[in-house]
């Protein structure tokens, strides 16, 4: 009866690890934010996720070909990468960036009128600030701008949105560099 008793007492312990395993998991998560861990966030030097991106592509270090001249603002579509370039034609800033769902064709722009003041809500409901836009696609204005929480993915990203998300720190920096008037490059 001995053996048999401990064969009992390693599947009863077994089976106790396993339900204390899984309710911890659904504890964790079910938790409300204030006492949940931390998630990750994307930061500036974060390859960032979605949209079919290599998670082990490291970006493009060097401005691209062809982005123009003088001082602008330069976007690479496939590479998800934004050069701040001075009236020199040299790269001050470079960032990773999230694209918008409405991307612009390859072409020149220019910036618009930044939206001025507090934060606002984006067009997906995310608190966003820094707008800088440059151009119109399908009746919705494209932009740059910095998500007040620090995300830079959309939490729907089925929705028609133009804000071309950064950390907020690169907001600010784009801010500052791209007054009205600014070209902004985009390139494939």
């Amino acid at each position: 009866m001995a053996r048999g008793s401990s064969g009992i007492v390693a599947g009863l312990t077994t089976a106790a690890l396993a339900a204390v395993g899984f309710l911890a998991y659904q504890a964790s998560a079910n938790a409300p934010d204030s006492v949940a861990a931390p998630k990750p966030t994307v930061s500036a030097s974060a390859p960032a996720t979605g949209h079919d991106k290599p998670k082990d592509k490291k970006p493009p270090a060097v401005l691209p070909v062809g982005s123009g001249t003088g001082k602008r603002v330069v976007y690479a579509l496939k590479d998800r990468q934004v050069w701040l370039v001075d009236e020199a034609g040299k790269a001050v800033r470079t960032f990773e960036v999230m694209p918008s769902a409405l991307s612009p064709k390859p072409g020149t722009y220019q910036v618009g009128t930044p939206r001025q003041g507090p934060p606002t809500k984006g067009s997906d409901g995310v608190m966003i600030e820094h707008v800088v836009r440059f151009t119109m696609v399908e009746g919705v204005s494209v932009g740059f701008s910095a998500a007040v929480d620090g995300s830079m993915e959309s939490p729907d990203p089925t929705l028609k949105t133009g804000g071309v998300r950064m950390s907020r720190a690169d907001g600010d920096a784009v801010w500052e560099f791209a007054t009205i008037r600014t070209k902004v490059v985009v390139v494939p």
